[in-house]
């Protein structure tokens, strides 16, 4: 999902460095009829995007999990949902 996120912020001509943008996921196992499952996954982005930028980011952040290949591909079986911390900073 975060390459997803990343060309999405590209096409709106948002380039962020390595270092300002970055994801963590987590998984949720439980045991469903005496198998442990994969029941969830939580990824949390943090991004360090240029003032002025938000609103594109939130467009593309409220856009990318559908255009996710992966994101797809798993959405029938195991939820995914997302959180976010982005703060602006000043170009150097």
């Amino acid at each position: 999902m975060l390459g997803t996120l990343n060309g999405a912020l590209e096409a709106r001509g948002i380039k962020l460095a390595p270092d300002d943008i970055s994801a963590s996921a987590t998984g949720v196992n439980d045991l469903v009829d005496g198998i442990v499952r994969l029941i969830s996954i939580a990824v949390h982005y943090r991004l360090r995007i240029p003032p002025g930028t938000r609103d594109a980011v939130d467009r593309a952040l409220s856009r990318h999990q559908e255009k996710c290949p992966t994101a797809m591909s798993l959405a029938a079986a195991i939820p995914i949902r997302w959180t976010a911390d982005i703060t602006e900073h000043a170009s150097a």
